[in-house]
């Protein structure tokens, strides 16, 4: 994928200084998300916890230097569990990864799609966030079908084994 800058330093001075801001003390539990601010603590930043990571050099959280402003071990993870299907969109400064609409061969009638949200800059269970679609094809057109909550979940499970498997890898 290849990226075009446009702009100048300017205008990156001033997205650096537009994220600045105090720092505020979080006395809520962790698994807490209801309050005013919890919402934008959880999701990511361009700039990171601790300013911007060019060059790739290692970061605290783990993951390596991959200059990506998630956890980079839920971004490969993520990448590696639903490689089979086609990509629409892949940020990772957002953490969000969209599929196309994937068919599988023994049931061409069937349709899927998954949207992957990674939440954290930590390995965390809560962490990651899956959606997947389904439709049906009824008629000659493609029909919204239900998904089993199961299989969101399994699909979260699988992407943090694998997240898990590369953390140990890279340790070792």
């Amino acid at each position: 994928m290849k990226v075009r800058w446009r702009g100048g330093i300017g205008a990156a001075l001033a997205l650096a200084l537009a994220a600045c801001g105090a720092p505020q003390s979080d006395s809520s539990p962790r698994g807490s998300r209801h309050d005013a601010n919890s919402a934008q603590r959880q999701l990511p930043s361009l700039l990171g916890d601790r300013g911007l990571n060019l060059g790739g050099l290692p970061t605290e959280e783990g993951g390596g230097g991959s200059g990506i402003a998630v956890n980079s071990f839920l971004w490969r993870a993520s990448l590696d569990t639903i490689a089979f299907m086609p990509l629409a969109s892949a940020d990772p400064f957002g953490g969000v990864i969209i599929t196309d609409w994937y068919s599988p061969p023994e049931n061409p009638g069937e349709r899927f799609k998954v949207n992957v949200y990674i939440l954290d800059r930590q390995l965390r269970a809560d962490g990651i966030r899956a959606s997947v679609f389904r439709q049906r094809l009824a008629g000659g057109q493609w029909a919204e079908a239900p998904v089993d909550k199961a299989t969101t979940t399994e699909l979260e499970n699988a992407i943090l084994t694998r997240a898990r498997q590369l953390r140990v890898a890279q340790s070792s």
